[in-house]
């Protein structure tokens, strides 16, 4: 492996999973690139939230969508899950008003190893996540698990494979909406964003 692929993997990890100074880094990038703000408000336009719902982002990050689901739960409790300490960190800094008041809590975890909660959840969301994940099918039963009657999950994605097109983007929402089904979510339906490549959000709802 020559010293470009090194780099590019060491790259591609910080992204997955960042850690240290260069997660930081990556953190603030993600912030503030704009394709990645559209693409969290777009998907929790989706996603319906109430005021008074209890919501949980699995794999938030530097914690846009949190921000964005903190403004619209006023009367709710949103909770994140992340596996990377530095995530936590940003994202708690970025959401520091809304943690103080209680509306927010977010914690160090995997989808893989949830942390217990007190009560279900009306609404999920995960955006270019659920790749990451070991057995997403398990995965997505064990949300169905956790959500009350009438919830609704929503599933993100915007391919970042080499090469990858609009006709990526819709054999990933074909996948997620074969997962959502299997996983027993019902009303399965999709939407796409106009970015490069596109972004699709399967939204399934609990029976």
């Amino acid at each position: 492996m020559d010293m470009k692929q090194t780099l590019v993997m060491a790259i591609r990890s910080q992204f997955m999973r960042p850690c240290g100074f260069a997660g930081w880094l990556v953190g603030w990038e993600m912030a503030l690139r704009s394709s990645n703000r559209k693409r969290n408000v777009w998907a929790v336009g989706l996603l319906g939230v109430e005021p008074t719902d209890r919501v949980l982002e699995i794999g938030f990050g530097p914690g846009i969508a949190i921000r964005e689901l903190s403004r619209r739960a006023t009367h709710g409790l949103v909770c994140g899950v992340d596996h990377s300490e530095v995530m936590v960190r940003q994202a708690t800094r970025r959401n520091a008003d809304a943690v103080r008041a209680g509306r927010v809590e977010l914690r160090c975890g995997s989808a893989e190893h949830l942390p217990a909660f007190e009560e279900p959840f009306a609404k999920v969301l995960a955006v270019n996540n659920m790749g990451m994940w070991r057995d997403p099918g398990e995965r997505l039963k064990e949300l169905h698990s956790l959500m009350r009657p009438g919830g609704r999950i929503a599933i993100v994605s915007q391919p970042r494979c080499h090469g990858a097109t609009a006709e990526t983007t819709v054999a990933a929402g074909r996948e997620i909406a074969a997962r959502l089904t299997e996983a027993g979510f019902t009303c399965i339906r999709s939407d796409t964003l106009a970015l490069k490549p596109p972004v699709v959000c399967v939204i399934g709802e609990v029976s």
